[in-house]
């Protein structure tokens, strides 16, 4: 019946793309029965295969030889300030970030990740059929940042229409920046974590070609790159480790005031209604947790950490989920898990906008303009990866 639920779910997001298609006639239907048949395959790959679980060990044991390196800094900064045996979330889950940044950024500087970014971008526009900067865009997008990502394309900004701005924000909020996937996965499942940024990138592909298509001239179709200003190695390194900095205490900033705000709200609620605001949103999203294939008696708490992560953010969502207040099944565990892993929540909108203003403010308020739009197509590709997940667990 859950499976039966999911496959309902699946046709649902689905026509729920296709009805706030902005040219139906426009889609294409071969590119996306082979990123529905890529998603597919590598989803079980990773999920239901023993290669696809020594791969995702592999990335764990990487993800946590870098986080052991990083706890060596923090450990030297911090070292004596949280009780033993204590889990300080800020020093163990949020600093981290830190080293990851530097790491990323050392890679930048050697030219490896550019290469990389660029070699996959191309790949997956031979089988999208979008364009090569919408692919590149999705590629970096999973690895830069859904802010960071348009900074390397500024140059194109001005020459982009607004159809591709819009499937470049969908990508670009539809997938995480790997300078945090260490801490999601000290939250949640790594293998769910990996699953997600996999599922992410073709959905990301998928649902802006229904809602959003559009063909381009091969005069249009051009990657150009903007490179990292000249810079010594040092230099970039310190710029890299500040930005891991900046974001570790951004994130810590946002929980703090978004829990904060939550409880007072729960409480609010709690005296007036006698429920919680949380459970009310949970009611109210346990229909679309259901569709995902969770079943109903699951459906009222999974709706209510959905719910959260769309109104809040991932990180807030992820600790409600790893506090272990809720006894869901290893099912329901790994669907909302790949769900909550995307930065599709109403605060991204003023992120993306903000970002694209501080480059070029038209564009920016193209963004802006488009929001919404943006932030639901971002929210079907995150019920599309957790479908996927519950077809195939």
């Amino acid at each position: 019946m859950n499976y039966l639920l999911s496959f309902i779910g699946f046709i649902v997001v689905l026509g729920v793309a296709y009805l706030i298609s902005t040219n139906k006639k426009a889609i294409r239907l071969k590119p996306l029965v082979w990123m529905f048949f890529l998603q597919f395959v590598l989803g079980f790959l990773l999920l239901r295969t023993t290669a696809g679980t020594t791969v995702v060990a592999g990335l764990s044991k990487m993800f946590d030889q870098l986080l052991s390196f990083a706890n060596s800094g923090v450990e030297f900064v911090f070292g004596g300030i949280a009780n033993k045996g204590s889990f300080p979330f800020f020093l163990n889950v949020l600093m981290p970030i830190i080293f990851i940044s530097a790491i990323i950024g050392i890679l930048r500087y050697i030219k490896i990740l550019p290469w990389f970014m660029r070699m996959i971008g191309l790949g997956l526009s031979k089988i999208n059929k979008m364009g090569k900067l919408e692919s590149y865009n999705g590629i970096a997008s999973a690895i830069l940042g859904q802010s960071e990502v348009f900074i390397s394309v500024k140059k194109e900004l001005p020459l982009l229409t607004e159809k591709r701005l819009v499937t470049m924000a969908i990508s670009a909020m539809s997938t995480v920046s790997m300078s945090i996937v260490g801490s999601y996965m000290a939250l949640i499942d790594s293998k769910y974590v990996i699953t997600a940024l996999v599922l992410n990138l073709f959905g990301g592909f998928i649902i802006a070609s229904i809602v959003n298509p559009y063909e381009l001239n091969e005069n249009e179709d051009e990657l150009v790159i903007e490179e990292d200003k000249s810079q010594t190695f040092f230099q970039m390194l310190g710029e890299y480790i500040l930005d891991g900095f900046h974001v570790a205490v951004t994130v810590a900033a946002m929980l703090i005031g978004f829990v904060a705000l939550i409880a007072m709200i729960n409480a609010i609620f709690s005296g007036i209604f006698g429920i919680s605001f949380q459970e009310i949103l949970g009611y109210v999203f346990a229909p679309l947790a259901l569709l995902t294939g969770i079943p109903w008696s699951e459906a009222v708490d999974a709706g209510s950490i959905m719910a959260t992560k769309l109104v809040t953010n991932e990180f807030v969502a992820m600790t409600e989920l790893a506090n272990g207040t809720y006894a869901f099944s290893d099912r329901t565990t790994a669907i909302i898990s790949v769900f909550l892993v995307s930065f599709a929540n109403f605060a991204s909108i003023g992120i993306i906008s903000g970002a694209m203003k501080g480059l070029n403010e038209e564009k920016g308020n193209l963004i802006a303009k488009h929001g919404l739009k943006i932030l639901l197509s971002a929210t079907l590709v995150s019920f599309l990866s957790a479908i996927i997940t519950g077809l195939l667990v």
